[in-house]
């Protein structure tokens, strides 16, 4: 059976590659996807452009280079490109002069829930390929918190992470001693979604989860209660909601991408929209904000710590030696394999 780690993700979907507020008007924006460096820059009109980021003359990454209204030009020889990645003037070329047949490869791209989104693979599928649907990202009843975050590992680590709710000792010093419980799972070609129940046990729990998990802040020892979590990847994205188990509306949700950036994807920036719940006191949740925030990157920082341990152990034994006995991992490793691509030997 191939191993995992050497399965590439899948080109034919919309990849979050920046933040739309980090892409300026008039500015470059250096990003890359599975070793393919892609330049983004945002015209004089607002729209965003995303080109291979090399330029055709002399190879100098274009991201260096100096936005004129709709187009990118070189910072070296001043060659100019328009959005679709054509050449429209070379500066010093004789009147009449045939100029190169091709320019760079132009990305489709897309804005959306504050991210830019682009296409890495064959362009005649991205306009029949959606983008995922996020309608709690619109509503006013929800207020969403933005995650941008480099994690030296597979993406295929993240994905086996999140899904697999019993590494909740990890985090025991910042939500307490919580029992998840697997309530059940289905599992198709292109996905695999789980239910547990978590309980709350005793232990010191940060301030933020309560907030984030609209117990009322609570914080600290003794609090106790039960939670229902639905993980799913529904290739190649991931998502997570919670719901006390008094409601069936949920006090979050999260939706995540993990998005390789190095030719041999052992390096992957994930994004993150988490999805917050407005409870009924107006106001409470702005001044929640500060809090719910220093608790997610406190139990991000502990899973990001433990996935690169994992990619660090594979490098050094040079193919995976998981022993791995949870069902539904097994299932998930089977829709991320069959789902993805060969990585170039």
């Amino acid at each position: 059976m191939t191993d995992l780690r050497r399965v590439g993700i899948n080109p034919h979907f919309w990849y979050p590659v920046a933040r739309s507020r980090k892409v300026l008007k008039g500015k470059t924006f250096a990003a890359a996807f599975a070793g393919a460096r892609i330049v983004l820059y945002r015209g004089g009109q607002g729209a965003v452009y995303a080109l291979e980021d090399r330029c055709a003359h002399r190879q100098v990454p274009l991201s260096m280079g100096v936005v004129e209204g709709e187009t990118l030009r070189c910072c070296y020889h001043a060659w100019a490109y328009r959005g679709n990645g054509r050449i429209c003037q070379i500066p010093y070329l004789p009147k009449g002069g045939e100029r190169p047949p091709r320019g760079v490869r132009a990305y489709p791209v897309r804005e959306a829930y504050g991210l830019v989104f682009v296409f890495p693979g064959d362009p005649e599928k991205a306009a029949a390929t959606p983008l995922p649907e996020l309608p709690e990202f619109a509503s006013p009843h929800h207020r969403t918190m933005t995650f941008s975050r480099t994690v030296r590992c597979h993406y295929s680590f993240m994905h086996e992470n999140l899904l697999d709710m019993n590494h909740q000792f990890l985090h025991r010093g910042v939500i307490g001693r919580i029992q998840p419980k697997l309530l059940g799972y289905d599992a198709g070609p292109q996905s695999v979604e789980a239910r547990y129940l978590f309980t709350s046990g005793k232990g010191k729990k940060d301030f933020g989860a309560g907030l984030l998990s609209a117990k009322g802040g609570k914080g600290g020892k003794g609090s106790t209660g039960s939670d229902v979590i639905t993980i799913r990847t529904e290739y190649p994205y991931q998502t997570l909601r919670l719901a006390p188990t008094n409601t069936e509306l949920p006090a979050f949700s999260l939706w995540a991408a993990y998005v390789p950036e190095d030719a041999e994807q052992r390096v992957n920036r994930a994004y993150g929209l988490l999805m917050i719940a407005k409870p009924p006191i107006p106001g409470a949740l702005h001044a929640a904000w500060p809090f719910i925030r220093r608790f997610t990157e406190r139990v991000f920082a502990q899973d990001r710590m433990a996935v690169e341990a994992e990619q660090h152990a594979w490098d050094e034994q040079g193919e995976d030696h998981n022993h791995e006995v949870f069902p539904l991992i097994l299932d998930l490793r089977d829709v991320l394999r069959s789902n993805g691509v060969p990585l170039p030997s």
